[in-house]
């Protein structure tokens, strides 16, 4: 399950990760209640009454959808089900996006394929008022509930751009890149493998709709403007030290070659 939690109040936002989960939090909807093709539909198939839906990648084409509304904070959350076995070269991504061009506001992970046998990699990338190369990433394991991957925090007080004034809608592609995804590069698509699924369920949006009610993102009942959801718990600020220390194989604060001088997000603390 991925799960994103962007709050007005919160000084940071944190992209959780559950990984074989059981636990089905709000009120899950069908894809067509809060979504929409957007491309290539015929590779998006509806299964359970729309309850579930199949992503297909082949030589053709690949998909991907979009939410009908864009929103201010609150969470969204779904379950995906990644390309199975031999995935090397295919791209799962998911994201929210201002769609404002130069100044845009992102939040996203992308789910690059591997060889079989080997673990899938979780890309993280930023971005805050049109600013954006500030990737991490995060080789996967199993067995995992509820780990926190990626903390950004707010550091406007410093001058550092923090992604909280744009509505964003939410996206999700599956696409071929076998020129970057998979090893730099050096690992190409199979595609005698094809055709390549990933499915997603339990599609969950709550949050502040735009265009909406003007008080929303202002209503103090708004369960994610809660101190829970304002920093890592003790048990979360563990995982997270956790995953840093074992799990991250990139970093672009640690990137000298790309970055001389440190970006000052990372001096900050992020």
């Amino acid at each position: 399950m991925a799960i994103f939690y962007p709050s007005k109040n919160a000084g940071f936002f944190s992209i959780l990760l559950l990984i074989s989960a059981v636990c089905v939090w709000g009120r899950p909807a069908t894809f067509l209640q809060d979504f929409r093709a957007t491309w290539s539909e015929s590779h998006i198939r509806q299964i359970d009454q729309g309850r579930t839906i199949q992503l297909t990648l082949d030589r053709n084409s690949g998909c991907g959808f979009a939410s009908k509304m864009k929103y201010m904070f609150g969470r969204v959350s779904m379950r995906i089900k990644l390309v199975p076995g031999d995935s090397a070269g295919t791209v799962t991504a998911f994201y929210m996006n201002s769609d404002t061009d130069s100044i845009r506001d992102e939040l996203d992970f992308e789910f690059l394929g591997n060889r079989s046998g080997q673990p899938y990699t979780v890309q993280t990338n930023i971005y805050a008022h049109g600013k954006g190369d500030r990737e991490q990433r995060v080789n996967l394991w199993f067995y995992v509930d509820d780990f926190p991957i990626r903390v950004y925090k707010n550091n406007e007080a410093k001058g550092i751009p923090y992604p909280k004034m744009q509505a964003m809608g939410v996206y999700s592609t599956l696409w071929e890149a076998d020129n970057w995804a998979t090893r730099g590069g050096l690992e190409k698509i199979d595609w005698s493998k094809a055709p390549f699924y990933a499915y997603y369920k339990d599609f969950d949006i709550e949050g502040c709709p735009v265009p909406g009610p003007a008080t929303c993102a202002s209503n103090p009942r708004n369960w994610w403007e809660g101190s829970a959801y304002q920093a890592l718990n003790a048990m979360e600020a563990r995982r997270y030290r956790w995953v840093r220390m074992n799990h991250v194989i990139y970093d672009y604060c640690q990137d000298k070659s790309r970055y001389p001088v440190t970006p000052p997000e990372c001096l900050a603390g992020i």
